[in-house]
């Protein structure tokens, strides 16, 4: 298996992301355009990239200095945990409140008070899951 967050399990996160309609067909239905990181608290950047239009990843892997709508932060147990048993929004709610993720760029209340945005971000973590 592939190290977290390298550019070949970006790789596969981007083609899971596109097989599931629940994420990329929903965000596609908001014209969802964004870059998106993902790493671990302490780092000075993100592992990994994932750049969506329309819904659609359309690139990913290593993180190269790109310019963030998002970057997302949380230990790599907490990773493992989220994507053998994805979070609800309680749950979710509860991992922004005490820490467990961190929002280094990003409007996380902003998304969370937006169905459309919401009901794809929690379901990404099953996608992470087949990556």
């Amino acid at each position: 298996m592939a190290e977290l967050f390298s550019a070949d399990w970006m790789q596969r996160f981007m083609e899971q992301w596109n097989a599931e309609p629940e994420l990329s067909d929903a965000l596609a239905k908001i014209d969802f355009d964004s870059v998106i990181g993902y790493g671990f608290p302490g780092d000075d950047a993100p592992r990994g990239v994932l750049i969506v239009q329309k819904g659609k990843a359309t690139a990913a892997g290593a993180y190269e200095g790109q310019t963030l709508n998002w970057d997302l932060r949380a230990s790599a147990d907490q990773w493992g945990k989220w994507m053998s048993n994805p979070p609800g929004m309680m749950g979710l709610g509860a991992a922004f409140t005490t820490g467990k993720i961190k929002f280094q760029v990003g409007d996380y209340k902003g998304m969370l008070k937006d169905p459309r945005m919401a009901g794809p971000f929690i379901k990404s973590f099953s996608v992470m899951g087949r990556a």
